[in-house]
């Protein structure tokens, strides 16, 4: 007997070794029943600890349907992984159909306790024109308790086979996903993230579809993934693009159906069908096209003018930036009415930079439409065109061999340079006389910021005097105009203070015209500082301004890459006059710290010449994007960059 026990035990564990077990609604498994820690994320406050999706074609009453089925396990480790209770299942409907939501069942396990959910709980609310949702709430939910359900969905959209979210807001001990495919409903697929997973399978199964009435069959194509140990994607990490470029997933986008008749339908079109199109389109295409009326409406001398053509360009770029007013939308595929929005002088991003294209084409500058896709909205496809994949367009300029990427937008925007929420690797340039290519986006690579300071100690006051020059180049230029812009002088001062050390005041503050221009910024400020302590032995940060007051890198692991946008620079020069009846007695230690392959380097040393300390800190990132692979040493070293800011001092004591 006790031989019989061990072996059942052994083939249940091997069972949970191998793949989770199937078991019939409502009932749990002895794992999940024991389940109360999740030690792989103990943070986590709610974990799935099974979850399961089927998609596959069947005939129902006499029509093809997709059927997507879906069920789930979900251990609710704390209160406030309550939240999780509240269900959303999105379906989509169109003027031809659309989707039901059936079978929807959901128990709440608490112990041995199970209450189930009343249909009259479940209820429908309307997104969109063509999206809508079942929402439910679990009813009993504590702290403990075990929410399961499960649901179909029927759907005539054969493009909705939109695969499955392996990673999402909690962990996952188990996540499956399976389908079976008719080999004439043919998918584009994209395996999204950098997530192993541990069961990969594709099968073909013979004769396994076809339609009633007709004796063609077709084969399908079975599919089974797996991952186990999924974690949490956080998407409040800093330096990320969007998160739909890294979370876990497999997408599938409809690309032909082969009609049992012979016909296919085609679904995925080719750049040249794209381009076809794009150069009709009213929205976009047919708005390229308006440069006579540009050429009646703006001054003579605007495109007429002297100059070279870079002269001409910068020219046109700076009228269309101060005679615009951007109203924050994109804009790009609806409605776009470039003539009315000049009158109007607001428009969106289409608006604006399609006049902007207009003018420069008019003015005999080489100048094509580039669409891409902003930080935040994902990179584009680049195996196959997807044209939603798109969110935004820019002009892009060629002129004596040299080519300028330029957006109008805002007002303290340099000629060729993209606002921060366009450096998205890679765009579309939709040439109207030949066929659209891809082309880089390459960031402005001066991006700087220095502060060269002069600080004396007053202990008889307990005070710190002195000044600093503050001196911004590239993109950090583009921030504190945009910051200058937006605040009074007193609340850009404000702000200034309260992100300095200690009891810091600004006594004066000038910003120097003569030294500044659009790529560069000069400014100048005199301070005061409270709370130097005197005594035999003086401790003192020689950081009255520090770039980071904390490490940006919290997580222990990062499954994507840190993206900065662009190369970046900080500087930091101080010149301290040691006090009259004190000498120097200890300075921090040097360092010198750098990132793989040259990627990065820190450095920072104290020296003391003449009654004075010359502080010099230096930090460089030299690559605007690191791997996840590399995110340890990225994250190492700004630890470092931020403690030798906040925990480095100059030891004074009395003579």
């Amino acid at each position: 007997m006790g031989k019989r026990i061990f072996l059942q035990l052994l083939l249940f564990q091997c069972a949970l070794g191998f793949g989770q077990m199937e078991l019939e609604f409502g009932m749990l498994s002895p794992f999940e029943s024991n389940f109360k820690t999740y030690e792989k994320d103990t943070t986590a406050h709610a974990v799935y600890l099974y979850e399961k999706g089927e998609n596959f074609f069947e005939i129902r009453g006499n029509y093809v349907w997709l059927i997507k089925k879906y069920s789930a396990k979900i251990k609710v480790l704390d209160k406030q992984g309550i939240a999780v209770a509240d269900i959303s299942i999105p379906y989509y409907r169109s003027d031809n159909g659309r989707e039901t939501v059936e079978e929807i069942r959901a128990i709440t396990h608490n112990g041995t306790v199970r209450t189930g959910l009343k249909k009259e709980d479940v209820f429908d609310v309307d997104l969109t024109e063509r999206w809508s949702e079942k929402r439910f709430t679990f009813p009993a939910v504590q702290e403990g308790s075990i929410l399961e359900y499960v649901y179909e969905i029927k759907s005539p959209f054969f493009f909705n086979l939109n695969g499955w979210k392996f990673q999402g807001d909690i962990p996952k001990v188990y996540t499956e996903y399976n389908a079976k495919i008719p080999g004439n409903y043919r998918y584009n697929r994209t395996l999204i993230g950098e997530l192993p997973l541990d069961i990969n399978e594709a099968t073909i199964k013979k004769e396994c579809f076809s339609i009633p009435g007709t004796s063609k069959q077709a084969d399908c194509e079975v599919l089974k993934y797996v991952m186990k140990d999924v974690p949490a994607f956080k998407e409040d990490e800093s330096f990320m693009l969007s998160p739909k470029n890294y979370r876990s997933s497999l997408e599938f986008e409809l690309s032909e159906h082969l009609r049992f008749n012979g016909a296919t339908d085609r679904y995925t079109k080719s750049w040249k069908d794209v381009d076809k199109e794009f150069k009709a389109d009213k929205d976009l295409g047919r708005q390229l096209k308006k440069e006579n009326f540009f050429e009646r409406n703006v001054p003579l001398d605007l495109i007429g003018g002297g100059g070279d053509k870079l002269e001409k360009a910068k020219r046109i770029h700076e009228f269309v930036k101060n005679w615009f007013v951007w109203n924050g939308d994109y804009g790009i595929y609806l409605n776009n009415r470039v003539k009315e929005a000049f009158d109007e002088r607001k428009g969106n991003v289409a608006e604006i930079n399609i006049t902007l294209i207009n003018l420069l084409n008019a003015a005999g500058v080489d100048t094509d439409m580039m669409v891409l896709s902003t930080r935040n909205n994902g990179l584009p496809k680049k195996s196959h065109p997807v044209m939603s994949d798109f969110n935004y367009l820019i002009a892009k300029v060629d002129i004596d061999g040299t080519s300028y990427l330029l957006d109008a937008t805002e007002k303290y925007l340099p000629f060729g340079m993209l606002p921060y929420r366009c450096l998205n690797y890679y765009g579309r340039v939709m040439d109207l006389d030949g066929e659209s290519y891809w082309f880089d986006i390459v960031p402005e690579n001066k991006n700087r910021r220095a502060i060269q300071i002069e600080m004396s100690l007053d202990l008889e006051n307990g005070l710190v005097t002195g000044n600093f020059d503050e001196i911004t180049t590239g993109y950090e230029v583009l921030f504190k105009k945009n910051q200058l812009a937006s605040l009074t002088t007193d609340e850009y001062l404000d702000e200034l203070e309260e992100s300095a050390t200690g009891d810091f005041s600004i006594e004066n503050y000038e910003l120097n015209d003569e030294e500044s221009d659009d790529s560069k910024l000069v400014e100048h400020f005199e301070f005061e500082m409270d709370g130097v302590e005197s005594g035999a032995t003086i401790y003192f940060n020689p950081f009255a301004i520090k770039f980071f007051k904390t490490n940006p890198f919290i997580a222990e692991q990062r499954f994507y890459p840190v993206d900065f946008g662009y190369l970046r620079s900080y500087m930091y020069y101080a010149n301290i006059e040691v006090p009259e009846g004190y000498k120097i007695k200890e300075l921090p230690e040097t360092l010198i710290l750098s990132l793989p392959e040259n990627s990065g380097m820190l450095r920072f040393n104290c020296s003391e010449s003449q009654g004075k300390v010359m502080v010099q800190y230096s930090l460089q990132l030299k690559a605007p994007h690191y791997t996840s692979e590399g995110y340890g040493f990225v994250k190492k070293f700004f630890e470092n960059a931020v403690n030798a800011q906040n925990n480095s001092y100059l030891v004074l004591e009395k003579i």
